[in-house]
């Protein structure tokens, strides 16, 4: 199953594991959109950044 990530939080002032998470995920600007495939991986990344993203499912 795909899901699509938008970055919908500002990465100024946070964490920089949050920062490097983002990065890893080509998240660099508010409404960057990124689909990937769901992994465990990916959920571990999500769990991370929850509160700066915006995830749907993709078709």
């Amino acid at each position: 199953m795909k899901v699509k990530i938008t970055l919908t939080k500002s990465l100024i002032g946070r964490k920089e594991n949050q920062i490097l998470t983002c990065k890893s995920l080509e998240l660099r600007k508010i409404g960057d959109t990124k689909i990937v495939e769901k992994t465990p991986n990916l959920e571990g990344k999500l769990a991370v950044i929850s509160h700066l993203v915006r995830v749907e499912t993709a078709e």
